[in-house]
């Protein structure tokens, strides 16, 4: 226990962030086709979403990577009475769409702006899939500008405009801030002879890790219920199949996704210094043999100590961390040293 203490002034303490960033790949083969049955897709009884894991959800070692599940607006053209989970659909959209685009002047929930231009109007996304990436997987939010997204969307795979890829093209610079979730950008599609190239399709939250996807993308057949390519159109599954059954399609037309997360690392660094004429005797009790320094020879020689560790200490002197050197550092009368400490949270 340190029995001087020196105190640190604001000229001795400074505050950094720094951004890790790390790539993150899920594959079509992981979301569906590498294990038999499904058995890494959770389904579950109230029916409002579809978890994914990476290895078979009963498995101890299984990692749920993220959610899918859909909705539409009340002002949805598929928003009828006869649709299969037709108020569970309905309130999901409502329910995201207070959490990532709030409320209006009026009171009244906000639905999803294609453009992100909510005052100027515009177009809505109506009829969406949410997928929702699971914190594991996107830490502290996910990085502008490298999220790709490839998804089957005609008949046929192969034949031109097959698959589309969705890309947060120019969010690192031109993102949107008004939203009570923070930050997100929009989805643009990026495919040859499928939906118009660039053309605004979903939303992505990079905070929340969220991205809202328009069901316009697929077109002609949709696959549901297991199978790769149905004879139902996304709509007439939106309306007559159950939600896990729309997640199903989803996932079975899925390609590829690719994106880096990052993880915020705050640090203070605290620049501890020790003067030619501070701490050059040791607390420690051997030190003294007979009231003498054990280090000198003779009475003229300069006293000697090794540093060992810092301690930092509140202001009533109670220890809150240490630091441990790699090796001790001798300290004379001659010396000068500044140890630099960070502490990252």
């Amino acid at each position: 226990m340190a029995t001087i203490f020196k105190t640190l002034t604001n000229n001795d303490i400074a505050s950094t962030k720094t951004l890790l960033h790390e790539a993150i790949p899920v594959t079509g083969t992981i979301v569906s086709g590498t294990y038999t049955a499904d058995a890494n897709i959770r389904n579950y009884s109230h029916g409002m979403f579809q978890s994914v894991y990476d290895y078979p959800y009963l498995s101890s070692s299984a990692n749920h990577i993220f959610d899918i599940t859909c909705g539409y607006s009340t002002n949805s053209a598929l928003s009828g009475a006869t649709s299969v989970q037709n108020t569970k659909k309905i309130n999901l959209y409502n329910q995201m769409a207070q959490l990532l685009s709030g409320y209006d002047i009026t009171g009244s929930i906000q639905e999803f702006d294609r453009d992100g231009n909510i005052a100027a109007g515009g177009t809505k996304l109506r009829e969406v899939f949410f997928l929702n990436v699971a914190r594991l997987l996107s830490k502290d939010e996910v990085k502008k500008q490298s999220f790709y997204l490839t998804l089957a969307t005609a008949s046929t795979p192969a034949t031109p405009g097959g698959f589309v890829v969705l890309h947060d093209h120019g969010a690192s610079t031109n993102y949107k801030t008004n939203s009570p979730a923070g930050e997100y950008g929009i989805l643009y599609t990026s495919s040859v002879g499928g939906p118009t190239e660039g053309t605004g399709v979903g939303l992505l939250y990079y905070q929340a890790g969220i991205a809202v996807i328009s069901a316009s993308i697929f077109s002609g057949e949709f696959g549901n219920n297991g199978a790769l390519y149905d004879t139902a159109s996304v709509d007439a599954v939106l309306t007559g199949s159950s939600i896990s059954a729309s997640a199903d399609g989803v996932r079975n037309r899925w390609s590829n996704l690719d994106f880096n997360n990052t993880t915020e690392l705050n640090s203070t660094i605290y620049f501890c210094r020790a003067n030619h004429s501070e701490f050059n005797y040791s607390s420690n009790p051997t030190y003294l043999s007979a009231s003498k320094i054990r280090v000198k020879e003779s009475t003229i020689d300069s006293p000697v100590s090794y540093i060992t560790s810092v301690g930092l200490y509140s202001a009533d002197n109670q220890l809150l961390a240490t630091a441990k050197l790699s090796e001790p550092l001798k300290k004379t009368p001659e010396t000068e040293l500044t140890l630099r400490v960070r502490l990252d949270y």
